[in-house]
């Protein structure tokens, strides 16, 4: 048995902000995948995956005892796999902000889901928003509270345009420049990130007044314009607004960003060769970069490795 391939994904904008409602832009990222497996004799990694499926089992069989017109489930046919040593084969590191979470839902849902919604079909925004509710409620096993909006895009293997919550639709970006200076890439922090006390931090910070006007006024502001940019092409304004997202995440996101960062973050901000952000929840990771320049962005931070996601 080997199941399909599913793809990390990379929320490029909207990380803390669509909580509150800021557009958001998430791509497919196919440099790691994984898919459902079954082995006569499992490595120590395999049987730990096969371990977790197997509590995530209970998890499954308890929501859809709970909320049964939102989930269908083949749960027999998921305990047979299970319990006969299905696990998860995966690239896709943990903890880095990439959605490895995400695409083993994916990967649960399309092959154990009774009445699934097909990426074959007319994709409407009422299909969109059922899938990404079904998935929060199947991710949620493993963040406390998730979107779902990680398992939607290995699922569908599209970007996704967040207008709001309630408002998603698949979309198209523009095309890659494969010979073009600038570049979207991600950075390894070498630090295994944790969500749930990233997101503790940020509804922590959120009880204050001054927190939430600045996440308003200035955080989803650009995000938002970011988003807006990204998708229509227009490379010199999203580096204008990057470089002010930076400058707000460097200024009020501090816990999220591993304090041997900071100082490389400012550095992006003041030599304008690169301008980075938060990941996902942050807390360690990867980072991701922007760059006008790769040649100077791989100079100045010469001492990390980077991968390139995206040409401009």
């Amino acid at each position: 048995m080997k199941g399909p391939l599913f793809y990390s994904k990379i929320l490029l904008f909207g990380e803390y902000g669509i909580i509150k409602d800021s557009k958001g832009l998430s791509i497919p990222y196919n440099f790691f995948k994984g898919a459902l497996k079954k082995d006569d004799n499992l490595s120590e990694t395999a049987k730990k995956s096969n371990e977790s499926l197997k509590k995530y089992f209970h998890y499954l069989r308890d929501l859809q005892g709970q909320e049964p017109e939102l989930l269908s489930i083949d749960l027999k046919a998921l305990k047979s796999d299970v319990d006969t040593g299905m696990y998860f084969d995966s690239s896709i590191p943990q903890g880095y902000g990439i959605g490895s979470s995400g695409a083993l839902v994916a990967a649960i849902y399309d092959k154990y889901s009774i009445e699934k919604i097909t990426v074959l079909e007319n994709l409407t925004r009422e299909k969109l928003l059922r899938l990404k509710m079904i998935f929060g409620k199947m991710e949620s096993f493993f963040h406390g509270k998730s979107s779902g909006l990680d398992p939607l895009n290995s699922y569908l293997s599209l970007p996704i345009l967040i207008n709001s919550q309630e408002n998603i639709e698949s979309t198209s970006i523009p095309s890659q420049n494969l010979n073009g200076k600038g570049a979207v890439f991600l950075l390894d922090s070498g630090i295994i990130g944790e969500t749930a006390p990233m997101v503790q931090i940020f509804m922590d910070k959120m009880k204050h007044e001054g927190f939430r006007n600045v996440l308003k006024d200035q955080f989803i502001k650009h995000t938002d314009a970011c988003v807006e940019d990204f998708v229509s092409g227009n490379v010199k304004s999203l580096f204008g607004n990057l470089k002010q997202l930076s400058h707000v995440v460097l200024d009020h996101f501090k816990p999220m960003i591993p304090k041997e960062f900071h100082k490389l973050w400012r550095r992006g901000i003041e030599t304008n060769d690169y301008y980075l952000k938060l990941c996902g929840s942050g807390g360690g990771g990867y980072i991701l970069g922007f760059t006008q320049d790769l040649t100077k962005a791989r100079t100045a931070l010469k001492d990390y490795h980077l991968e390139v996601v995206y040409n401009f």
